[in-house]
């Protein structure tokens, strides 16, 4: 059994249960800006979305926008090199950080 359960996708409304008038700006917002073509079409904006879903690891979205992707008109081909593209966004945000490393160990007399 996993912590997430692809059931609880169909449960996203629910976050205004609480604070109904919070999540309805939410959804609003979220609508604007993924709901039509605007500079970035549908389908380039779902392929980010399922790229960026991949990055933060959240398995409800890669569910979410891997359907949307295909709705959209994205192919297998463009949603896997979407995926590499985060990668490697990621892995270059981790490794220019070792420059800070490299300050670190110049103050230390290390390098």
């Amino acid at each position: 059994m996993s912590y997430y359960d692809p059931k609880d996708l169909a449960r996203f409304g629910e976050i205004g249960k609480f604070r109904g008038e919070l999540a309805e700006k939410f959804f609003e917002y979220y609508n604007a800006v993924t709901g039509a073509d605007g500079a970035l079409t549908k389908r380039e904006k779902a392929l980010i979305a399922l790229a960026v879903a991949h990055s933060e690891k959240c398995p409800y979205c890669i569910d979410a926008y891997t359907t949307a992707c295909l709705e959209a008109g994205a192919n297998p081909e463009e949603m896997t090199e979407a995926v590499h593209v985060a990668a490697t966004m990621k892995a270059g945000i981790t490794l220019v950080h070792g420059v800070q490393m490299h300050n670190a160990l110049e103050k230390l007399g290390a390098m």
